[in-house]
Order: structure tokens, then sequence, then C-alpha cells
């Protein structure tokens, strides 16, 4: 059996770096996530007037309850949809005048919603260039608070801003939701706010915050599950496979461990306790439809191994993966082809038939992490695959091409 230990989840640290700025007292983050976009994170609060102290696992984070400690900052969000997507509403807040802006690949990204949102609430935000989108300018001056109708069916990740941002306001926030997508990432949300010490409910379609502040704590942060995705979907691939991660279990916050039951479904052995998630390979892969719109991060993960199933995977409601990093739709279609395979797509799903891809190809990664990660794991059964940017997983696991290359020649 090989054990691997999965580094920190990003969604979990980027939420837990919101919320320790935000908190009265100094927080200390055990095992963070440490990679470009976590970096690129830390790196904004600074830029903000938030003290931040890095040591090996270990971040400190001296909270600010009344806001940035500058009265003026440029932020530089790089690829990091957190960071671009949580700063602003974490600097609306506070009182100053506050730039941000990031990479090309984040400015194409959508900000709409929540920019929209932040309006509404009376903050005075101004994008630079192209209305929804980075750069853009936010001129705080603390944030009221009330109720307002929030559209997140591009990206939970709107909501989590205006929910963790909902402690801070002076009367606190009731936000409608009349679409929501990856809600187990709102769920990961609402559980970090309270550990925190806020007070938010949900009320059917309506999240009610109120205005309590966050309370300083030592918080430990869980391993990745959508990195984990890539070595169970290797275990149950590989003949004789099988895999262990620790600190996944039943009491995980992170929706996207139900990428297993996926596994499950197609054939796999898995089992998942109190501390750890073990995946087996049966020999055996069976297609299947699936919806995904809970887990949409692990659809490249299914993607790349669905050739190898004895029938049609069929993966359906991922419309949002056409606005992460690139369109991921597009993305695994595109490389499926190149290695022989045939595969259907609609707006918001694809049909991937089986048959034994064959290299030698390069994948298009599109300088998306995901994209790279997931046909490593193809490339375990499909010699001369290779990547046209096989350095940009550094935007959430540095390490990975030395870490998922032992595991693979693991007896």
């Amino acid at each position: 059996m090989t054990v691997i230990d999965i580094p920190g989840s990003k969604s979990v640290t980027a939420r837990a770096l919101f919320l320790a700025a935000a908190a009265e007292g100094t927080t200390t983050l055990l095992r963070p996530l440490v990679s470009d976009d976590t970096e690129g994170f830390a790196e904004g609060l600074r830029a903000l007037g938030y003290a931040v102290r890095q040591e090996p696992g270990a971040w400190h984070i001296e909270g600010r309850p009344a806001g940035p400690g500058a009265a003026e900052a440029d932020v530089y969000c790089r690829d990091g949809a957190t960071t671009a997507r949580f700063l602003p509403a974490l600097a609306a807040a506070g009182r100053g005048t506050f730039r941000f802006d990031a990479s090309a690949q984040m400015r194409r990204r959508p900000l709409g919603p929540l920019t929209t949102a932040l309006r509404e609430l009376g903050v005075d935000l101004r994008h630079g260039e192209k209305d929804g989108h980075h750069p853009l300018t936010v001129h705080a001056a603390g944030v009221e608070g009330g109720a307002l109708t929030l559209d997140a069916g591009q990206s939970s990740q709107y909501l989590t801003a205006l929910l963790m941002l909902g402690p801070l306001t002076a009367r606190g926030l009731d936000i409608t939701v009349t679409d929501l997508v990856s809600e187990p990432y709102v769920e990961i949300t609402l559980a970090m706010m309270r550990a925190f010490g806020a007070d938010v409910v949900r009320e059917g379609r309506t999240y009610r915050v109120a205005p309590t502040g966050y309370k300083a704590v030592l918080y430990p942060i869980e391993p990745d599950a959508s990195t984990a995705s890539y070595f169970f979907a290797a275990a149950a691939l590989l003949p004789g496979g099988e895999v262990t991660v620790p600190g996944l279990g039943t009491g995980a916050l992170q929706g996207d461990l139900a990428f297993v039951d996926v596994l499950r479904r197609m054939g796999a052995d898995v089992e998942v306790t109190e501390g750890a998630t073990t995946v087996r390979s049966t020999g055996v892969l069976r297609g299947l439809t699936v919806n995904m719109r809970d887990i949409s991060d692990t659809m490249p993960t299914l993607a790349a191994i669905a050739p190898f199933a004895d029938g049609p995977v069929r993966i359906e409601d991922v419309g949002n993966t056409r606005v992460k990093e690139c369109d991921r739709l597009d993305a695994c279609a595109e490389n499926l082809r190149r290695l022989g395979v045939t595969v259907e797509t609609g707006p918001d799903w694809i049909e991937i038939h089986p048959g034994t891809p064959t290299g030698p190809a390069e994948i298009a990664t599109h300088g998306d992490h995901r994209i790279v990660m997931s046909f490593a794991v193809t490339a375990l059964r499909t010699p001369g695959i290779t990547f046209d940017d096989p350095g940009c997983v550094k935007k959430t696991f540095p390490d990975f091409h030395r870490v998922f290359g032992a595991f693979a020649r693991t007896p």
C-alpha cells in the first residue's frame, strides 16, 4: 500500500488567510499549502498592510478587524482566482484606495456578479478596462451591509467572498442566491467562518450573516482533495494500484473528496475512514453518466481516465468549467482527440468513448495546472505524452511531477 501526503488544500488555505486577516488577534495556520496561488494571496495581504510571517509548516497572520493597514495599495493577484475575488471584498471593509490587477489569464475570468453585488452594498468600485473583469479599484469606506440577491451559477467564489465579508459589515448581510454551482465549496466557507467565531445560517436560498467579526484561532489545513483526485484516479487505473491519503476522511470539509464515489461507481474499491481514504484497483473501470456540478474541479481527472472504461463516460452539468483557468471542457476534448479518443461535447457536458489512447502527443495545457495533472494520469498507460507547459503545476502543487513520478514507480 502506498501512502501519499498531499499538500494542504488551496481552497481552505485561501479562506483561512482571509479569515485570519479579518480576525481579532494572531492566527496560526498549520500545514498551509505553499504554492503560487497561496503565496500570491499572502503577498496581497502584505501589500494591503497585514503582517504575515511564514515559516515551514506554519503561517502566522496578525488580524486587523478594521481593515487593511495601508491607506493605499497596489495588489497583483497573479493567476489566483481566490486572491482576485476575495481580497477586493476584504479591502472593501476597510478605508483607503486599493488597486487590483492580475495576469492575462485571470483578467479573462469573470468577476461581474461579485463586483455588482459590492456596488449594490455601496462600495465605490471601478473597473479599469472591461466591466466585470480585472483590473479594478476599490475606494473603500466600510460596508454597511443589508440584503442582496446574487447569481453564483458561474462560480461559488462570488458567494464565498460576500459571506466572509458579512461579519465585517455594520449590519450584517442577507444574501439570497438565485443559482449556485460547486455548493460544497460554500459549505467549506460556512464551516470555516464558524470556526473563526462567525454567526451564519442558511434558510432555503438565503444566507444570513451577523456582524460578529472574527476571532483568531489555531487552524490546521487539511490536504487538498482536488489534488488527491489524481492519485486516487491513478490507483483505480493501474493494475494492482492502491493508494491511501491520510487526513482526508469522513469529517473532511472538501466536497471534492466525493470524486472517490465516482471511482466506486466505476468499479474501484474505496474505503473512507475517519482519518484517511484508500482507493484500490479491481481491474475494472465501468462507463457511466455522472453529474459533476458540485465537484467540477475533478472533471478533468475523470476525463483523463475515461477512455480506459469499458463503456462511454458522460460528464454532465459542468458548464462552469468553461470559465476556469481555461475552457476545461474544450481542453479535455482537444487533448483526448490528440490521443485518438472519440469525444463529443455540448454546452455543459462531455462524452468520452472507450479507446486506448496512443502517443506520442504533446498535451496543450493552456497554462492550466489541472490539465497537466489530469493527463499525467493518462500518461501512466500512454507512452509518449509530453506537456507544452509542465511547470504551470506551481499554481497549486509545485512538487507534483516529482511526487507523482515517485508514486507511479512504486511497485
